[in-house]
């Protein structure tokens, strides 16, 4: 019989295939496999990384010593803090990423059950003596404590940090400026043989991230990040530098509502002071309060600018020279009122020098009719007996003297009537010049101080906004 046509031998064949099928579904009902187990300390273990073993914090983490530690970094602008320009501080909130390789360090993610990273303590590990050469105060945020590390030993630190930092700012065009402030990272030991610096991004990159997570900006605008290489020299040593410029523009509506526009309005009323008359004293008083206004604003100016600029700011070339255009007003209103003034004592003196004379007129008037009365009295009395004697004597002697009594009354008359002219029409024409003069002098500078002022202001707006 063959062995092909016997049933009972395709049984024997199949029953070991079944066999094994029952055997390993019996094993993993019953949990009789064991998968391995792996953990973070394992890996540790294996590394001999522990917080006791100063092996990889002691020195450079590289095998030969010839050898350049490549340190990428990355500047992420988080929020703008402050700006402040009397001091030329710059004080930003930046998120900073460095990432560098370990030489000592790697093990098998396949040994390990696939684990590639961990995070240890940032303690254990030596880091890149990396920092701000603009920072000018120790930074008091809250530090990561931990650091990643890959299998391959490639170490990634992040770090957030709060700058307080020196920066050269050109406020001549405050408050229409932009400035430009440096983040300068670099080694404070290690030169370029043994350490090379690199950025993890371009300008671009760091621009556009920057804005995706700028958070606050405050009275400033952020306007772009560009990165850049530097090297510095000293004693024969060369350090790598990587500069991270951050370009701000401030925006000035507060400035100019607060400051700038009140100073204009002030201008506006000086110049329409001159509708006020000159002759009245109000005109006088209302220009030295808005001067002293002016004043004000100049020492709330004082303490926003910084001590010391490169350039005089145009802001404080505004307030100066409307400051000295007001005062010239104010020295030209002294000048009409003086002359105004002096016409007015001209007159009064007329007017008094006039009175006094009429009552020395009547004085003289009545002294002269009692003398008549008296001495027609006593010669009435005396010489009453002797009339017949004298009478041809003063026939003859009256026509004599009533020719030269007429003559010199009529001449006497002639004297006070010149007299009277010149006293009248003289000062009157002296008044007339001077008011005459008063009124070309504050015409004349009207349109001289309007002409000016439109003439400076168009050249300031011109500086700021070029």
């Amino acid at each position: 019989m063959r062995i092909k046509d016997c049933p009972s031998n395709s049984r024997l064949r199949k029953a070991p295939e079944m066999m094994h099928i029952s055997f390993f579904l019996l094993v993993i009902i019953t949990g009789g496999v064991s998968c391995k187990v792996c953990s973070y300390q394992d890996v540790l273990d294996y590394l001999n990384l522990t917080v006791d073993t100063n092996v990889f914090k002691m020195t450079r983490p590289v095998l030969d010593h010839t050898h350049t530690t490549v340190v990428k970094t990355d500047m992420i602008l988080y929020a703008i803090l402050s700006v402040v320009e009397k001091t030329q501080t710059f004080v930003p909130f930046v998120w900073v990423s460095v990432q560098w390789k370990d030489e000592r360090i790697s093990w098998d993610p396949a040994q390990f059950c696939g684990i590639t990273e961990i995070s240890v303590p940032k303690s254990i590990l030596w880091r890149p003596d990396l920092f701000i050469y603009e920072m000018i105060e120790k930074d008091d945020s809250p530090q990561n404590p931990y650091i990643l590390l890959s299998h391959d030993g490639t170490v990634f630190y992040d770090e957030d940090m709060r700058v307080i930092s020196t920066c050269k700012m050109d406020v001549h065009k405050f408050p229409f400026d932009t400035q430009e402030c440096s983040l300068s990272i670099g080694s404070a030991i290690h030169c370029v043989k043994e350490i090379r610096i690199f950025p993890f991004s371009n300008s671009s990159r760091a621009t556009q991230f920057s804005r995706e997570v700028m958070k606050t900006q405050g009275e400033w605008e952020f306007l772009k990040m560009s990165v850049e290489s530097a090297n510095i020299s000293l004693y024969d040593r060369r350090w790598e530098l990587l500069v991270y410029k951050v370009t701000i523009k401030r925006r000035p509506l507060l400035h100019v509502i607060n400051f700038l526009l009140p100073i204009l309005f002030f201008l506006i009323l000086d110049l329409a002071s001159f509708l006020i008359a000159d002759h009245r004293g109000e005109k006088l008083g209302f220009k030295v309060t808005v001067l002293l206004a002016i004043s004000v604003l100049l020492l709330i100016l004082n303490d926003i600018l910084p001590s010391m600029s490169n350039k005089t700011p145009l802001i404080a070339t505004y307030c100066i020279v409307i400051f000295a255009l007001m005062l010239l007003s104010l020295l030209e209103t002294i000048l009409v009122t003086y002359l105004i003034d002096k016409d007015s004592e001209a007159e009064l003196g007329i007017c008094d020098s006039g009175e006094e004379k009429n009552k020395q007129m009547k004085t003289k008037d009545c002294s002269t009719e009692i003398k008549k009365q008296n001495g027609c009295s006593c010669s009435h009395r005396v010489c009453e007996g002797e009339k017949q004697h004298e009478l041809l004597t003063v026939d003859d002697e009256v026509n004599n003297s009533d020719h030269s009594r007429d003559a010199s009354a009529l001449l006497s008359e002639l004297k006070k009537l010149q007299n009277m002219m010149h006293q009248h029409f003289g000062p009157r024409e002296e008044r007339v010049k001077s008011v005459f003069w008063a009124r070309r002098i504050n015409r004349l500078f009207f349109i001289f101080y309007v002409l000016t002022v439109l003439l400076f202001l168009s050249f300031i707006l011109m500086e700021w906004y070029s």
